[in-house]
């Protein structure tokens, strides 16, 4: 059965592998894992670490931005259906 790490036991490996007080062959020894996946963790802790320092507010403010252009992209799209369905129920006599 496999076992399964949290976050924070992963972000632990990684740092202390990024120390180098131990070799990735002790710290795979003491966390029982494959040396393979210290150097796993290691490498997405690096490509991530930028992200702890994002500014929350300004991807809220582009999620937001982006859920306007949709919310007014289907407006639009409504109102033509609407429209052309109109001329359509028009009776001419």
């Amino acid at each position: 059965m496999r076992k399964t790490f949290t976050p924070k036991q992963k972000a632990s490996a990684a740092m202390e592998a990024l120390k180098g007080a131990k070799t990735i062959n002790q710290l795979a020894s003491q966390y029982s894992v494959h040396p393979n996946v210290i150097g796993q963790w290691k490498k997405i802790f690096l490509e991530n670490m930028e992200s702890v320092f994002e500014n929350k507010k300004n991807n809220d403010a582009k999620q937001k931005e982006a859920l306007i252009e949709e919310l007014y992209k289907t407006i639009g799209q409504k109102e033509t259906e609407l429209s052309w369905l109109k001329k359509k129920m028009r009776i001419d006599p």
